[in-house]
Parts: C-alpha cells; structure tokens; sequence
C-alpha cells in the first residue's frame, strides 16, 4: 500500500515537473551590456511571433542584448519598448521557433496557492524553484526619474529567488504565468509584478507605442475610514482624503478641494492611492471621469478630465 505522504509527495513533484516541461521553453536567459557594464537576467515569450516579457531594470540602458533558450538557441533581442513604472518591459526576438507561454490572470490567486519559478539564477540557466504565495496585495516601489509609484497588488513568494530571476516566470500549476519575477526581498522572500488586467493594458502599450502613457489629475491623498452610516450604506470602508490639489490641475479645474474624500472615480471604489493610480493609464487622457467625493457630510459628483503626466 502507498504511502499518504509519498502519494502527496508524488502528486507534487508532477505538477511542479509539468509545469517546467511547459514553461521551460519559453523562458531565455538574457544578456546585456550598458555604459555601466554587463547585465544578465531572464525573460518569458508570450507570443508566437517573438515578443518576450522582462523586468525594466534588466533592460535599463540598453537596446539590445542576446537570448539563450533552454534548448542552446542564441538569438539576438531588441528592446521594443520600458516602463520602470511598473518594472516591465518587452523585448523581440527575430528567430523562428519560440515557444509562447500562456498568459493567466493572477487577480484569482489565492495565499497558499503552489507556484513555480523559471530563469537563470546567477548564471545558471533554466532553473526551476516551487513555492506558494506568500501573500497577496503587497507593493513595490518603483522610480522614474523623479517620479516614484507604487505597483499594486504585488505577489510575495517563498519560491526561491536569486539575482538573474529578475524577468523570468512566475507560473501557477496549470503552467499559466501569473508574475514576472522582480525582486529578492529577503531569505525566502521574493517579489513578482501580477499578470493582469493593469499589466495586460501596460504590456498592450508597449508593443504599440513603446512607451505607457500615463494621465495626472493633480491631487495628493491619503486612505481614511469613511463615517459609519457612509461605510454601511456604501459597503465600503475607506475613502481618499485630498491633502493637496494643484494649481490649474484638472482636478483643480473640475473642483475638487482639500478635504474632501474621494468615494469612487470611474465607478470603481477608491480606497487608496493605488485605487486611483490603476485607473491613470492611456485612455483616461482627456476622457471624462465622473469622481464621487464626500464633503462636509454630502455627495457631491464632479467631473475630471485627466491630463497626459510629461
């Protein structure tokens, strides 16, 4: 008779080796040289014609490199376009061959749900590490220059990552790719950028256009807890409180004041500043944005067109 923990075992070590004979293929590893040195890391292709997802930070200052896939192709990349906003970046390669991975939704992850990572750890290419989700909802700090943002909704997990991880896969038991790898954190700590609806948009950006276009509306704010009646009758716990608005903003323009609580924009909650951040991608630059605040007590509804942030 089999063993309970041998047969719970086996169950996991077939799908972690599943997951890596489906995924495997589709990850390279990658290398590039800057005015600041040599680079390496790793990258997941996602289309059948050659584009490749990767972290920003990899590619940073460069415009090309060299791939190396799991079966000893070499081919030559280009960087089709960055965004070290949300730390993602496409690249494309000209070979024919290329093995797309599938692309899932991580917004239906759950904690303790088993992941495995691909890339090329310290130079050792097409490694394979198993884990769970650690936690979901966390945020990475990213910078753009001057501008700093915070991605949302950031995937923790104890899969074991190392330097060289940083733009390969991150992929739940069916062999989606849910993350993109992006950060050690700590021991047992590591950090992913989630595939969904934001990055889909994002990703979508920079095969067109190369870039992400970003909208501004012009406020500051900080989560405060919404008065109980409101809370009740909303379902909703927090709201943004304005702490600036600047001069000739649109939201200024639109007027929006200091105190007053955002509820919703776009008629999603707003909750926090990554709430409001998420809907600031390209096609809210001048479309109209019917925002609820909360002021003094009543609802009051304006309308905000955002602006292009330069």
């Amino acid at each position: 008779m089999t063993d309970p923990e041998t047969e719970a075992l086996d169950a996991y070590s077939r799908i972690v080796t599943t997951v890596a004979k489906k995924v495997l293929p589709s990850v390279a590893a990658l290398a590039v040289r800057t005015r600041r040195g040599a680079g390496a890391g790793s990258a997941v292709t996602f289309t059948d014609d050659g584009f490749l997802l990767t972290s920003a930070h990899v590619v940073a200052g460069a415009d090309a490199g060299t791939a190396t896939f799991a079966e000893g192709s070499e081919t030559r990349f280009d960087v089709v376009g960055a965004d070290p906003l949300s730390d993602l970046a496409v690249l494309r390669v000209r070979s024919a061959g290329v093995f797309p991975a599938t692309l899932g939704d991580a917004d239906r992850l759950q904690v303790g749900q088993l992941v495995v990572a691909v890339g090329n750890p310290m130079g050792l290419a097409g490694s394979v590490t198993a884990g769970v989700i650690s936690a979901l909802g966390r945020s990475l700090p990213t910078r753009d220059g001057n501008r700093v943002r915070l991605v949302d909704d950031v995937i923790q997990t104890d899969a074991a990552l190392n330097p060289g991880n940083s733009g390969g896969a991150l992929a739940d038991s069916h062999g989606h790719v849910i993350g993109v790898n992006t950060a050690v954190a700590g021991i047992g700590l590591g950090l992913a950028v989630p595939i969904n609806s934001t990055t889909r948009q994002i990703i979508s950006e920079l095969i067109t256009t190369g870039r992400v276009r970003r909208a501004w509306v012009g406020i500051a704010g900080l989560p405060v807890p919404l008065p109980p009646p409101v809370a009740a009758k909303l379902g909703q716990r927090n709201g943004l409180r304005v702490v600036e608005v600047v001069p000739g903003s649109p939201a200024g323009t639109a007027g929006v004041y200091l105190g007053d609580v955002i509820i919703s924009a776009g008629g999603q909650a707003v909750q926090s500043v990554q709430a409001l951040q998420r809907l600031m991608l390209g096609p809210a630059i001048g479309s109209r944005l019917p925002v609820t605040l909360l002021r003094r007590g009543a609802f009051v509804d304006v309308v905000i067109t955002p602006a292009e942030l330069d």
